[in-house]
């Protein structure tokens, strides 16, 4: 809110779930949206409605199976991803590498949050 000056943010974009998503809540400005697509921290806690109406907020929880149904759209979507990332408008960061053999280290270490970005297995490699 400091960053803001009071106004808040107009969306935040929540992959945490329970640890984050009433502090989200807390910053977003009249109006805003809070976007919540993943759950680290375990399920986001139950949302009373009315405290949406002070603000007007929007929240919505998109499922992966929304945006895959169509394989024409599918298609579209996948190319202009890739297209993004090839511009650089987009920038994937691969901060850990694992052997295949090491999948289940690779694992546990995005299990405990050991990890940052992107994390990728490469058959026959060793963690480097």
């Amino acid at each position: 809110m400091d960053l803001t000056q009071g106004k808040g943010v107009n969306a935040i974009y929540d992959a945490i779930g329970k640890d984050t998503f009433d502090k989200g809540i807390d910053v977003l400005a009249e109006r805003g949206w809070m976007v919540s697509y993943g759950q680290s921290s375990g399920p986001t806690p139950l949302l009373q409605t009315t405290r949406l109406a002070p603000k007007a907020l929007n929240v919505t929880r998109g499922g992966l199976a929304c945006f895959v149904k169509n394989p024409i759209q599918r298609s579209r979507n996948a190319a202009e991803l890739f297209k993004l990332i090839a511009d650089g408008a987009l920038r994937i960061e691969i901060n850990q590498r694992y052997g295949l053999r090491d999948a289940a280290r690779a694992h546990a270490d995005l299990e405990d949050r050991r990890t940052t970005g992107s994390t990728i297995l490469i058959p026959g490699a060793q963690i480097c």
